[in-house]
């Protein structure tokens, strides 16, 4: 697909010389990747399993239960995938919960949750304890998130059903806060290439207005809350951020995980200068991460 003249000027301008690696690396496929869900089964079974049946896999850097299949098979027709023994998810989207670090016992909200993925990975992260507060507002998509709910044998989640910014209003507080905020998705080109072919960078700045107001109403209701976006747009990423800092005096604080080559928090966008401490979230890109789709993640502390 040819890419639209405004996407590659913009990601010219936010990748430099390393651009034309960015737009090399998203006309390849999203390689199949999966989560182990230790709730149903112990990692090792499953590796016995995949040999058993020949799949070929390869074990991730960043986390003992993630894998990539390297094999061609259809990971939602599998027996495993059925029984919930495993759960197809793209590593970018592992990152947000393993952020976030959830404890056994904690009140958790996920407040856009569907279709489950990072739902049912907290809940696997909480070994079933606690409560997951799992809540979107599309009743459509609860479907997608009960059955994946049901399917991985998760015990500790209550669903709901809201608009997200209505919950700063219900005075009920959370231990942490998982905001994987609706966005332009594009950080997914690999896996749809029809993002870029309604690319629009207007786009941006309207959905970073809903960003915004959810964001405000997680910070109502917790001390601890993970961003996250699919999309690699600075408007609906350090912009949001650095919106927070000003409005609310939160802090952004330093994520390390092994095995992930992050790059910081862009600190300005087409002449805005954003706060230092923006530099502290992280964006993946698909070109310095091989089996990664374009992602962003910020922990945030609120410490009023």
């Amino acid at each position: 697909m040819e890419l639209k003249e405004s996407y590659k000027k913009r990601y010219k301008k936010l990748l430099g010389n390393d651009a034309e690696k960015h737009f090399k690396k998203i006309e390849e496929y999203l390689p199949t990747t999966i989560r182990i869900n230790t709730l149903k089964i112990e990692r090792e079974k499953v590796i016995e399993l995949f040999e058993k049946e020949e799949w070929e896999y390869e074990e991730s850097k960043f986390w003992e239960n993630a894998f990539k299949i390297k094999s061609k098979i259809s990971i939602g027709n599998s027996l495993e995938y059925y029984l919930g023994l495993i759960y197809s998810q793209t590593f970018s989207s592992m990152i947000p919960p393993l952020v976030m670090n959830p404890k056994e016992g904690e009140r958790i909200l996920d407040m856009c949750a569907s279709p489950g993925s990072k739902t049912t990975e907290i809940a696997q992260l909480m070994n079933n304890s606690g409560i997951i507060i799992a809540n979107d507002k599309n009743n459509e998509k609860m479907k997608a998130l009960r059955d994946n709910v049901q399917r991985t044998g998760v015990r500790n989640a209550i669903l709901t059903v809201m608009d997200g910014r209505k919950f700063g209003r219900l005075g009920i507080k959370f231990d942490k806060v998982l905001l994987d905020a609706p966005c332009t998705g594009t950080g997914s080109v690999m896996k749809n290439w029809k993002i870029l072919k309604m690319y629009n960078p207007l786009g941006s700045k309207r959905m970073s207005n809903i960003q915004k107001q959810l964001l405000a109403s997680a910070l109502n209701i917790s001390n601890e809350i993970v961003y996250s976006t699919c999309s690699l747009e600075p408007e609906e990423d350090e912009g949001v951020i650095d919106w927070a800092i000003k409005k609310f005096g939160i802090k952004v604080e330093k994520i390390r995980l092994k095995g992930i080559n992050f790059d910081h928090g862009i600190t300005n966008w087409e002449g805005k200068e954003f706060d230092k401490e923006v530099k502290n979230a992280v964006r993946i890109y698909p070109h310095k991460n091989d089996g990664f789709e374009g992602f962003f993640v910020a922990r945030l502390k609120n410490e009023k």
